[in-house]
Formats: C-alpha cells, structure tokens, sequence
C-alpha cells in the first residue's frame, strides 16, 4: 500500500475546482475523492465517468447494481460500503442490497442477469462467460448494453484499485454500511 493524503479543497490546489463540485454534490467530500485529488487527472476522470455512466440506457437500479457488483467482485470494502449507503438513499430495495454483498442470487431475473453478467466481467477480466452473456440477452438486454455494464466496471474499477492501494479510510458517513471483503480477496 502507498501513502496518499486525503486532500480537500485549500490542500488539493490544482483539483480545488473538482472538490468544490463534489462538496456541492454530495455535501462532504468522501475520502475516496480526496486520495484521487492526489492525481487531480485521476478524479477528473472517475468524475466524468460517473456523469457518462449515468447516460446509459441502463436503469438507475441496473446502474447501482454494476456498481455494487463490481466493488464486491472486486473485494473493494470502501466502495461496499459507501455504494450500499447510497443505494439505501436512492430506494434501493434492501434484499438487492444484502443480496449482492453477500454474492447471492437476486431474485429478480432480470436485475440477476445484470449482477451475473457484472460480476463475470470482472472475474474473467472481460472474457464473459456465452452462457452467462445469453442470460443478459434472454432478460431483454441488448449488445449495446453489455459495453455500458463495461463501463459501469470500469469507473468502479478505477476507484476500487484506488482504494486497495491507498487503504481509503472509510468515511463516517458510510460506517453503517461497512462491509468485509472475503478472505479471497487478499485484503
């Protein structure tokens, strides 16, 4: 692990725009954001990620789910956490929730094909699985779909290895989410 201060906004001079945007968005500055300002082109682009994930034609439920799984896929215990209070938030039904945490079946076949298919991108490093990719197509997903599911993995991705090497102290305002990833994971 590297040592990074979690920057703010009179620390993080050449991301001090950037930071203001987040502080206004979500009212505090997560740690996650304040590590990437260490590389202000690093939080650009994880912030434009999130703005271009958002355009998809995916559902914003279909979206959180992407991003859950990929963080639990990813054994990444910040982003669990922080993804699960803002689900909570967003109405995000609380068996969804649990389910992907706990790398269980959601009971939904739709929303299941996109947490499997989510998860197999990460796991094969994006080799995914016919059978799993069939399933994405029989519960009315397009090609097209699969490319935003990727990019979806890969804003997660850029944050969840930001996190590993960093040691992201998880904020308090995610402490009730807290999550342990499983001992596979290394961490």
């Amino acid at each position: 692990m590297i040592e990074l201060e979690v920057r703010n906004v009179e620390t993080a001079p050449d991301a001090a725009g950037d930071l203001q945007h987040v502080q206004q968005k979500y009212r505090f500055i997560p740690n996650l954001m304040g590590i990437m300002a260490n590389a202000p082109p690093v939080l650009k682009a994880y912030l434009e990620l999130n703005v271009l994930f958002d355009q998809t034609t995916l559902s914003p439920l279909e979206r959180q789910i992407v991003i859950l799984a990929t963080s639990v896929a990813n054994g990444c215990e910040y982003c669990v956490a922080a993804h699960s209070a803002a689900a909570q938030m967003q109405h995000v039904p609380a068996d969804v929730i649990s389910a992907i945490r706990d790398g269980r079946p959601l009971s939904v076949p739709r929303l299941e094909a996109v947490r499997l298919v989510t998860e197999d991108i990460v796991k094969s490093r994006g080799w995914p699985d016919d059978v799993v990719l069939q399933q994405f197509f029989d519960a009315g997903f397009s090609a097209s779909q699969v490319l935003e599911v990727i990019l979806g993995v890969a804003m997660k991705t850029l944050s969840n290895y930001t996190n590993h090497v960093a040691a992201t102290p998880l904020d308090r305002q995610f402490a009730g989410a807290k999550w342990s990833a499983p001992a596979t994971h290394g961490v």
